[in-house]
């Protein structure tokens, strides 16, 4: 699983014009699965999202969680993070997972990530064309990789 998470002010995700899901302060991350990927990555993933500390402390020092702060998260669908750009200048998307097996393991995910957090997170539509919208506070962004967990 690759994650990109942005530390935002407030994000949304609308679908046809209309807003399907919004959160203020918290995470947007866009999570894009492949076939490989288990229910160890799940975990894994969750825990560490959970776990990172990237908000301000009282000395303005990146030193709390999302559960520290009582965050959000919005998890959106995103296969073209397993875009290949190696030959040509048009990406390749064959390491992004069939919705077969790819559905299941971001439903999946957002059911362990809302079990960690101790409430419902916001969600995109698999498989939608979506506008996303977000103020990236900070900015912070950071990439993970289950499969670098090193």
């Amino acid at each position: 699983m690759r994650t990109v998470i942005q530390r935002v002010s407030h994000a949304s995700v609308s679908i046809d014009g209309e807003v399907k899901s919004s959160i203020g302060e918290g995470y947007l991350v866009l999570l894009g699965c492949e076939n490989a990927d288990t229910e160890e990555d799940i975990q894994w993933l969750a825990k560490k999202i959970c776990g990172l500390r990237v908000f301000d402390d009282e000395n303005g020092v990146m030193n709390k969680s999302i559960m520290d702060v009582g965050g959000d998260i919005l998890v959106v669908s995103q296969f073209t993070l397993w875009a290949s750009y190696k030959k040509g200048n048009r990406p390749s998307y064959l390491r992004a997972g069939s919705h077969e097996i790819t559905i299941p393991l971001y439903k999946r995910f957002c059911t362990v990530l809302s079990d960690n957090m101790g409430k419902k997170v916001a969600t995109g539509e698999f498989g939608a064309y979506m506008k996303v919208e977000l103020l990236n506070d900070g900015p912070v962004t950071i990439c993970m990789d289950t499969k670098n967990k090193e």
